[in-house]
């Protein structure tokens, strides 16, 4: 895998309307087997509570996954097959990352974990995926350029 890769990818997430229009301070970095995304915690984000929303940790969890496997596939968009999260504790304010990492490759098939950190390193949430190859070759069509 190349730097011209990861930086495509990251080209590819920053200019998803997802990123652009609602989650718009969210920042990723991506390397081998491996990928980080931030977000400044606004009160957008929140439910009735007062606290960042469910939604919010899974979309940061499952990115971070999915950016660690597809950083080893160069030639599809992966998809994310199965997720699943378990929280540990509410996010109010401050900055947050969830880092992404790739753990087995198996036949086309390829399990990730996450990990979600607030602005004090504490664990906030954590998850694990399956994700999979698609037919959607990467291209500059859908933002990979």
């Amino acid at each position: 895998m190349t730097a011209e890769h990861f930086s495509k990818l990251e080209r590819m997430y920053l200019s998803a309307n997802v990123n652009t229009q609602l989650f718009d301070t969210t920042t990723v970095h991506i390397t081998q087997g491996k990928a980080e995304i931030g977000l400044t915690v606004v009160a957008k984000y929140f439910h009735a509570l007062g606290a960042m929303h469910g939604s919010v940790y899974f979309k940061l969890l499952d990115d971070a996954a999915f950016f660690a496997v597809n950083s080893v596939v160069e030639d599809a968009f992966v998809l994310t097959k199965s997720f699943e999260i378990h929280f540990k504790r509410p996010v109010t304010d401050g900055q947050i990352l969830a880092k992404g990492e790739l753990l087995i490759e198996d036949n086309g098939s390829y399990t990730a974990k996450s990990e979600l950190l607030n602005e004090a390193g504490k664990v906030v949430g954590y998850g694990q995926g399956i994700f999979v190859k698609s037919k959607v070759k990467l291209s500059p069509e859908i933002g990979y350029k």
